[in-house]
């Protein structure tokens, strides 16, 4: 009656290793280690670091538990393992003497790590432990200043440029066109031609001032334009909800787990990345900042070009990859503003390239810049702290338009990088790190002794009293328990979530909703037992009866979690993920694996007489009174 067929615990045994596997990884604990990364776009890490690192090391004389890279398709990483605290401390500043040789232009970024010590079997398997919070563990903490000024400029720039483009569509002829601060100034020879120009401008461009501007020169009649200080104010805040758009996207194109990007004040933005294990990793994103912009050469520059060479005005001299030079108009054709989306991808002959697509203006102006340079050579320009440096310089092949490829990428690794780049966007304008911490495990030691006492004495008073109450049958309901928070643990680390303090709480909470399912199992077992029934019929009953109840108890409450899931944000999110792993797990401990064991265990008698599930309490017959 009461008995499992065999798959029924195959299924049982496969959840408990399950559980066993991916919950040990929390166990395991972690190792100090410094890591090495790129500090540049066109500076590439590959396994040769390696040697360079232990050489380093063994020169300093200190001793690493093992050097290893890691290659995730976006930037190679050096990774070494020390002992304790102390020996990582003495390797950071000696591999930064060592590797960085001009330290006004780091070529590698350092930063501390803590790596698991989960064996590389598990690892493979992807068991490893769950992230942990800022206030649990830790995290990055950036605090950056946006470069209003640069944000200005960029838009007085595009100003100037729209100013220029709609006077030569309307024909309206000037003397000239120049940039003096934030203002620009066009000269006329006449007045009807001023204020044929102010009349198109002022219809076309709502948020500039034209002022009629008096010259000492009375056959010059100049006209100045300037942003309204209400235009200012939204460029700055455009520019700034700009750069926090692209960072953010970014930060997600790497995988960091749940990143928090935020404006702090009129032009700082706050980088938090709770529970983020690669923290190297997240540091040489923050500090490739970077604005990107497709730029064409200086036709009037003839022959090589190299550090003398003259460089026209209007023009600059930049450097590629290669070390080649190459003298580029200062004019952008295109921005990462213009970018809707890149692709890593391969030509006609199979060699790695970049797929770029453009939204409508910058095909439109793609369209005009490459139609009459076929044949050309045209570049895309980072911009890395006020520095710009090629990052390839193709031949224009055909006119393009909102479609075009890049090839000639060398590697799929380096096609990789440059989508990466051009899909992340353009930033309106620079960023400093004014405020940098690493938040350690140390501050966060309270809270998980706190969180983990409360769990864990919880968890033993439940037990206290469901085995005093319900004897054996109390002790099955602690043994289901316990493979429940197995699970929960389980889901958590399989799934990388993040764990705080919020989420110790929704486990706490799991916990006592699956001993309530079981709470209410062994009652009905009860009420069966004193209707007279047998007992083995008293425990199918029970548990039969006991499923509509848990699941509608439990489906109601998830539906709450999911709201707050998709709805919510920060610490309620978190708290909602756990509390939704909790239900589910809750209702295949308590009521599958529960009855497995209780079949297990009273299943295979067939004469049943007697259960252990404490005092039963039959109500006074009141027809004998």
């Amino acid at each position: 009656m009461n008995r499992y067929p065999l798959w029924k615990y195959v299924l049982i045994v496969i959840a408990l290793v399950f559980g066993a596997l991916y919950t040990a990884p929390n166990f395991l604990g972690e190792s100090p280690a410094v890591q090495i990364s790129s500090g540049k776009a066109t500076v590439k890490i590959d396994s040769g670091m390696m040697t360079q690192v232990e050489q380093a090391l063994n020169q300093g004389g200190l001793k690493h538990t093992g050097v290893s890279y890691e290659n995730n398709g976006v930037q190679g990483t050096v990774r070494a393992r020390f002992a304790d605290i102390d020996t990582q401390f003495k390797a950071k500043a000696l591999l930064e003497k060592t590797l960085n040789l001009d330290p006004a232009d780091p070529t590698y970024t350092l930063a501390f790590n803590l790596l698991p010590n989960t064996p590389k079997w598990m690892q493979s398997l992807h068991a490893l432990p769950m992230y942990l919070g800022l206030d649990l563990r830790g995290g990055v903490h950036f605090l950056m200043q946006v470069d209003t000024k640069a944000v200005l400029n960029k838009r007085v720039q595009g100003l100037l440029t729209s100013v220029r483009g709609t006077l030569r569509d309307k024909d309206i002829r000037h003397a000239g066109i120049s940039r003096e601060s934030d203002q620009i100034k066009v000269k006329f020879r006449d007045v009807e031609s001023r204020s044929k120009a102010k009349a198109v401008l002022a219809s076309q461009m709502a948020d500039v001032d034209l002022v009629d501007v008096a010259s000492t020169d009375s056959t010059e009649f100049n006209l100045q334009i300037s942003l309204k200080e209400k235009a200012l104010k939204e460029v700055i805040s455009e520019g700034i909800k700009q750069n926090i758009t692209a960072l953010s996207k970014r930060v997600n194109e790497l995988g960091v787990a749940e990143p928090v990007i935020q404006q702090q004040g009129a032009d700082r933005i706050v980088v938090q990345l709770p529970g983020v294990q690669d923290v190297a990793g997240a540091k040489r994103i923050i500090n490739r900042l970077a604005t990107l912009e497709v730029r064409v050469l200086d036709e009037n520059v003839i022959g090589p070009v190299d550090a003398n060479t003259p460089v026209p005005f209007g023009s600059e001299m930049f450097k590629s990859s290669r070390g080649e030079m190459l003298i580029l108009t200062k004019e952008p054709v295109v921005t990462g503003d213009d970018i809707t989306s890149a692709s890593a991808s391969f030509d006609q002959h199979q060699q790695p390239s970049v797929s770029v697509d453009l939204n409508g203006d910058g095909g439109r102006k793609m369209r005009a810049a490459t139609g009459p340079r076929i044949g050309k050579r045209m570049a895309i320009v980072l911009f890395e702290k006020g520095k710009g440096e090629i990052l390839t310089a193709p031949t224009i092949n055909d006119e393009l338009g909102t479609h075009f490829i890049i090839t000639g990428m060398g590697s799929a690794s380096a096609s990789a990088d440059l989508a990466l780049l051009l899909r992340a966007g353009s930033l309106a304008a620079p960023m400093e790190i004014i405020e940098e911490r690493t938040i350690g495990p140390q501050l966060g030691v309270e809270n998980i002794k706190q969180g983990r006492n409360s769990t864990l004495y919880g968890f033993a008073a439940i037990a206290v009293f469901m085995i005093a109450y319900y004897l054996l049958f109390g002790f099955f309901s602690v043994l289901a328990l316990s493979f429940n928070l197995l699970l929960l643990v389980a889901a958590l680390s399989l799934l990388q979530a993040t764990l705080t303090l919020p989420g110790i709480a929704a486990i706490a909470l799991a916990l006592g909703m699956a001993i309530d399912a079981n709470v209410l199992i062994n009652e009905r077992i009860r009420e069966e037992l004193r209707a007279g029934k047998p007992p083995q019929k008293a425990i199918e009953e029970g548990f039969d009866h006991a499923w509509a109840t848990i699941l509608d108890s439990n489906v109601t409450t998830l539906i709450v979690g999911l709201a707050l899931l998709i709805f919510g944000s920060g610490a309620i999110r978190g708290f909602a993920v756990v509390h939704c792993l909790g239900i589910l797990t809750s209702i295949f401990s308590s009521v599958f694996v529960s009855r497995g064991v209780v079949n297990l265990w009273y299943g295979r008698k067939k004469k049943l007489s007697a259960i252990s599930i404490g005092q039963i309490w039959k109500p006074k017959d009141e027809s004998a009174k």
